[in-house]
């Protein structure tokens, strides 16, 4: 499949720089895949689409405050994204301007009020704008990250170091059921749901099961070979226990619906499939879903309005179909749907 064909032309302003006031007050666009009939709705509505008997399965990683910024000794400012901490006191980021930082050069991290935190040694460029720094504090990662760090938002979400505009992002780019960390960027299908939606839905009869998938950097990766076979994808962390699988088991054997929020929940679901079933597992995925591929575990699917060209889009046009998925975006293009991180949802089913 050439990549050009998950093109969609975007105006710039329907991307979304803030949330909704209230989470669940975002749009809703249902498509129904069989016979690609579009609905307008709203988030807080979604009850309507669901019966009781199916199953919502979550994922409930939490994310970290994962951007930080730095300065050079020369008084050159940085800007880096935590990854991973490989090994006690040695972290893995994505800098910007990586080019011009040198092996063995020291620079000082910054807490939130812009006051030197500690000093960080650059041990090695590892490429793809990524380098090992090695953090001369004892204290862990987490930890260091309460001081330094802000959310982690993706780029086409502007933002500076404003501590206000951060409080809020803390709390927004986070979903109510987050529990481990673990992420550097949030499941966002998950985003529109309250606590207040979530009690209403189990009261209908509507059960919820949880997965954990740590989000990567590479989520953001885009397609960047003419076709997508040649794109290698982003490997990324999950578990789900005996006590999840058996929920969705259980609601399969019974006729219900397996609706996964977010492609991260479709991707674990479809990586421990076995038959029509699912079984506990942790471990690391790199399952690329794309058109053609044949789905075992899920029957519908929430997910917000994904990237031209992006993985994402691979997925939802692999389970909806191309032509489905292009007109569902074209109609929300038309309709003035908020698209991406803190945009609006779709509902496949």
């Amino acid at each position: 499949m050439k990549t050009d064909e998950l093109n969609y032309y975007l105006p710039a302003e329907l991307i979304a720089q803030q949330p909704m006031g209230v989470r669940s007050d975002s749009k809703l666009l249902v498509l129904n895949r069989s016979g690609g009939e579009l609905t307008d709705s709203t988030f807080s509505k979604i009850g309507d689409f669901l019966a009781s008997g199916d199953c919502l399965v979550l994922n409930d990683t939490k994310v970290l405050p994962a951007r930080f910024f730095g300065q050079r000794g020369s008084g050159g400012k940085l800007e880096a994204l935590f990854l991973n901490e490989n090994n006690p006191g040695v972290w893995e980021v994505m800098l910007k301007g990586v080019r011009k930082v040198r092996q063995g050069e020291i620079i000082y991290l910054k807490d939130k009020t812009k006051n030197d935190f500690c000093e960080a040694e650059i041990l090695d460029k590892t490429g793809e704008g990524k380098c090992l720094l090695k953090i001369k504090t004892d204290a862990n990662a987490e930890t260091v990250l309460e001081k330094i760090g802000f959310p982690p938002l993706p780029p086409y979400i502007k933002r500076s170091d404003d501590l206000s505009q951060a409080a809020t992002d803390k709390l927004r780019y986070q979903t109510v059921y987050a529990r481990h960390r673990g992420s550097v960027a949030a499941p966002t299908a998950g985003l529109h749901f309250t606590e207040q939606l979530i009690e209403q839905l189990k009261e209908a009869g509507v059960c919820f099961a949880y997965i954990t998938l740590h989000v990567g950097e590479g989520t953001f990766k885009p397609i960047t070979a003419d076709d997508i076979e040649e794109h290698k994808i982003h490997q990324e962390r999950f578990s789900i226990d005996e006590k999840n699988v058996q929920m969705v088991n259980t609601t399969k054997e019974k006729g219900g619906r397996i609706v996964a929020v977010g492609t991260t929940s479709v991707r674990v679901l479809e990586t421990i499939a076995s038959g029509s079933k699912i079984k506990a597992a942790a471990g690391a995925t790199s399952l690329f879903i794309k058109p053609g591929y044949k789905f075992k575990a899920v029957d519908a699917m929430i997910t917000n309005f994904h990237l031209p060209k992006s993985t994402l889009l691979a997925l939802a046009a692999a389970f909806s179909g191309l032509e489905n998925i292009l007109t569902a975006y074209q109609h929300a293009v038309e309709q003035r749907y908020r698209f991406y991180s803190y945009g609006d949802a779709m509902l496949i089913i």
